[in-house]
C-alpha cells in the first residue's frame, strides 16, 4: 500500500470535509437546533438537560470512534491501533498543555494583578457558598466582565475588570463572583476541557479515515466503506461541537445559580442587566469582547437582544429585558445563552 501522510494539516481533503461539516452544522443550527433546544428546555431541569446533553455528546463520540477503528484498522495494517490511540493522544495532549499554560498566557495578557479588597469579597462569597478552596482575588483592566480560571498547578483565580468594579454595587458584585466561584465549584474548566476535545479527535479521525482510503489498495477492506465512514465521523464532529456548546450555555445558567445562592435572585438579574445594557450602549467594546480568544470564560460573551443603551437598571428595565427577542441561530453558536433567558431562568430558582 503506498503510504501519504495521515495527518489533515494543509489537505484539500481535510478542507473539503472542513466546509462540508461546516454547512451541514449551519443547516442544523438554522433548523433543527432550535426547535429542538425549545422542547428540551421546557419538559427538563436544568440538572437533567445538562446530563442528556453529556451523554449525547459522550456516547456519539464512542460510536463513531467504533466505526473508524472497525473499518478503518484493516486499511491502515502498519499504522494499526497505533496510528489510531497516536493521534488521540495527540489531540488529547494538545488541549492539556493548553489548560496546563493558559493561567499563565491569561495572567500576562490581561496584566492580573491582586487586590485586598477583592479578595476579602471573594472570600466571603466563598464562605457563603461552602468553597472548600483558596481562591485567588484578581483585577483586570476593560469593560465590565469577571472570569473564573485556573489549574492544580496556579490555584484558582477569580477575575473581576474595573470595569465592572465600576458597574455593580456590593451585592451585584458579589452574585458576579458567585456565579464565578460556581464555574470552580462546578470544575467547569477541566469538565469544557475534556467535552471540548471530544469533535476535535472526531474530526481528525475522520479525515485521516477518507485519506486512508484514498490511498489504500487493501483486500481486507472497502475503500468505500472507510471513505463513508470518515465523511461520517467529519460531518458529526460538528453536530457534536453543537452539544459542546449546549452544554457550556447549560454550565452557564448553572453557575447563574450560584450567583443567586450568593448574593440573591435579584442581584444577579440587575448584574445580567447592567452588563447587557452596558454592551449594547458600547457596540465596539462589544465587539472587542466577542472576538476575544478567551470569551468563553467570561460572564458576558454574547447578547443578542435589543435594549436601550444607558447603563441604570431599575425592576422596569429587567423585565423588559426578560421579553426582549434574540437570535436563536446565533445562541446554537454561542457558549453563554441570551441575557433575557438567563433572567427568566433566575425566576425560575427557588431561593
Amino acid at each position: 500500500m503506498q503510504r501519504r501522510d495521515m495527518f489533515p494539516l494543509f489537505d484539500p481533503v481535510a478542507m473539503g470535509l472542513y466546509v462540508l461539516g461546516y454547512i451541514l452544522m449551519i443547516v442544523v443550527a438554522a433548523t433543527v437546533a432550535p426547535k429542538l433546544a425549545a422542547s428540551v428546555s421546557g419538559r427538563f431541569t436544568l440538572y437533567g438537560a445538562m446530563a442528556l446533553t453529556g451523554v449525547l455528546i459522550v456516547l456519539t463520540t464512542a460510536f463513531v470512534i467504533y466505526l473508524i477503528a472497525t473499518t478503518a484498522l484493516p486499511a491502515l495494517r502498519g499504522y494499526g491501533w497505533g496510528f489510531l490511540l497516536g493521534m488521540i493522544f495527540f489531540v488529547v495532549l494538545m488541549n492539556v498543555l493548553t489548560y496546563l499554560a493558559s493561567p499563565f498566557l491569561i495572567n500576562a495578557t490581561y496584566g492580573a494583578r491582586p487586590d485586598e479588597r477583592l479578595q476579602q469579597i471573594v472570600d466571603g462569597v466563598a464562605a457563603r457558598l461552602g468553597a472548600p478552596f483558596k481562591l485567588k482575588a484578581v483585577v483586570v483592566d476593560g469593560p465590565p466582565n469577571a472570569f473564573a480560571y485556573g489549574n492544580f498547578l496556579t490555584g484558582r483565580y477569580v477575575a473581576v475588570t474595573s470595569g465592572m468594579l465600576a458597574l455593580t454595587d456590593r451585592r451585584e458584585l458579589e452574585a458576579v463572583i458567585g456565579h464565578e466561584i460556581g464555574h470552580h465549584l462546578h470544575r467547569d474548566n477541566a469538565l469544557m476541557l475534556l467535552f471540548g476535545v471530544l469533535p476535535s479527535i472526531l474530526y481528525y479521525l475522520g479525515v485521516a479515515s477518507v485519506q486512508a482510503a484514498m490511498s489504500s489498495n487493501n483486500r481486507n477492506s472497502s475503500p468505500a466503506a472507510l471513505a463513508a465512514v470518515g465523511i461520517l465521523a467529519v460531518v458529526v464532529s460538528f453536530l457534536v461541537q453543537l452539544l459542546v456548546l449546549a452544554f457550556s450555555r447549560l454550565r452557564e445558567y448553572y453557575a447563574d445559580t450560584a450567583g443567586a445562592k450568593a448574593a440573591g435572585k435579584e442581584a444577579m438579574q440587575f448584574a445580567l442587566a447592567k452588563i447587557h445594557k452596558y454592551y449594547f450602549a458600547n457596540p465596539e467594546v462589544r465587539e472587542a469582547v466577542q472576538s476575544d480568544k478567551f470569551r468563553a470564560l467570561f460572564i458576558y460573551a454574547l447578547v443578542n437582544a435589543v435594549a436601550n443603551p444607558f447603563v441604570t437598571v431599575t425592576k422596569s428595565d429587567v423585565e423588559a429585558i426578560k421579553r426582549a427577542g434574540y437570535s436563536a441561530f446565533e445562541e446554537v453558536f454561542s457558549t453563554h445563552p441570551p441575557i433575557p433567558k438567563r433572567l427568566r431562568f433566575l425566576d425560575q430558582l427557588e431561593i
